[in-house]
């Protein structure tokens, strides 16, 4: 069944509010258990190669590392977009002071499946 935009609106300010909560349960709920994030920070953080970081266990370990470095991390959502399986979010990063879309495909519980991570310059 194909996404609708109340849900999409809904699941991107939730998504957001769980990452300013700082609390890696509420982060990690929003994730399926076989979840793929692709992003380039992974990529210069982790040195894998392919700067995918894959599963939940991992993933909250990848995040972990991330809370802990940056107390302070606030993110502000600008806007919100989705397609027929995928919700981007779109929101401003104040750690890095840029804007970051994050394109998520998801599955038909609510999960995020994949995830590629885009940053501005």
């Amino acid at each position: 069944m194909p996404l609708q935009g109340s849900f999409a609106r809904q699941f991107g300010q939730d998504w957001v509010s769980a990452w300013n909560s700082h609390d890696l349960g509420k982060i990690l709920a929003h994730y399926d258990d076989d979840v793929e994030l692709i992003s380039p920070v992974a990529l210069k953080l982790l040195n894998s190669g392919d700067g995918v970081v894959r599963g939940k266990t991992a993933l909250g370990a990848y995040f972990l590392r991330g809370l802990q470095a940056f107390p302070e991390l606030h993110f502000d959502l600008i806007d919100v977009l989705w397609g027929l399986e995928t919700v981007v979010v779109y929101y401003r990063n104040n750690v890095r002071q840029g804007k970051a879309a994050e394109v998520m495909q998801v599955t038909a519980t609510g999960k995020i499946r994949r995830v590629w991570a885009n940053y501005d310059l």
